[in-house]
């Protein structure tokens, strides 16, 4: 029996957000509406830095992945594939992953390193396997479509694109939080590194109104609660 544990990573944050937006701190159980409350909460905002941003986005990511790997061992258990939930994780990846958080290291980080002329090798690959990723991501779409997806040909087809697609997005992400995001704080000043955590944070509310990165961590939730991978004790491994 699957078992459904309350979100309070999401729960806290959206508090703290509504905090955040009001400038209400509790102080001894009582609510209070100050000028130091609005400073405090500034200072909270402050603390969720542009790589710490990119990081949890890319934590998004990984959960996609896993949700790909799935599909993958359904593939090689001759079981089939929802084409709804393929769409659905696929899009995920489009949506927030490709036209949101690759559109911000694309636009805000690369352009910085090139002129700065730091990891302009690991920038360049980069770039290229954010095209070729998307390329993979509207075949995956395009395969959702369908009814089925029962035929040898498409399987092969499928198990091939989820394949390529986390072969490469594993040591792609991996670069990226180990030697890209580390490497933010050496090529801008302390100004411009707060301004692109600002700009960040402006562009998710256009795209997706307060709260976009709890709502697809929620869509995410609701995929792997489907496929029955959301129980995190399920892959604990059991020796001995």
């Amino acid at each position: 029996m699957q078992h459904k544990y309350p979100d309070t990573d999401t729960n806290y944050s959206s508090r703290r957000n509504f905090l955040k937006r009001s400038g209400v701190i509790a102080i001894g159980g009582i609510s209070v509406t100050s000028l130091i409350g609005l400073g405090s909460c500034k200072a909270d905002e402050d603390d969720v830095t542009p790589p710490e941003d990119l990081m949890r986005e890319h934590g998004v990511l990984n959960r996609v992945l896993l949700v790909y790997d799935h599909f993958l061992n359904q593939l090689s258990n001759n079981q089939l594939v929802s084409p709804q939930l393929l769409g659905d994780a696929a899009n995920i990846i489009k949506t927030f992953i490709e036209d949101y958080h690759e559109k911000q290291e694309e636009d805000f980080l690369f352009p910085r390193f090139e002129k700065a002329n730091k990891l302009t090798d690991l920038v360049s690959v980069l770039r290229v396997q954010h095209g070729a990723g998307r390329l993979v991501t509207n075949k995956l779409i395009e395969m959702s479509r369908q009814p089925k997806i029962e035929n040898e040909s498409d399987r092969q087809q499928l198990s091939s694109l989820l394949f390529s697609f986390t072969h490469m997005y594993r040591p792609h992400e991996a670069r990226e939080d180990t030697v890209l995001f580390p490497a933010i704080r050496e090529i801008v000043s302390k100004h411009e590194f707060d301004s692109m955590g600002e700009d960040f944070e402006k562009r998710e509310h256009q795209l997706f109104g307060n709260g976009g990165f709890e709502v697809f961590v929620d869509k995410v939730a609701k995929i792997e609660q489907q496929l029955a991978i959301y129980d995190l004790s399920q892959f604990t491994p059991k020796i001995g």
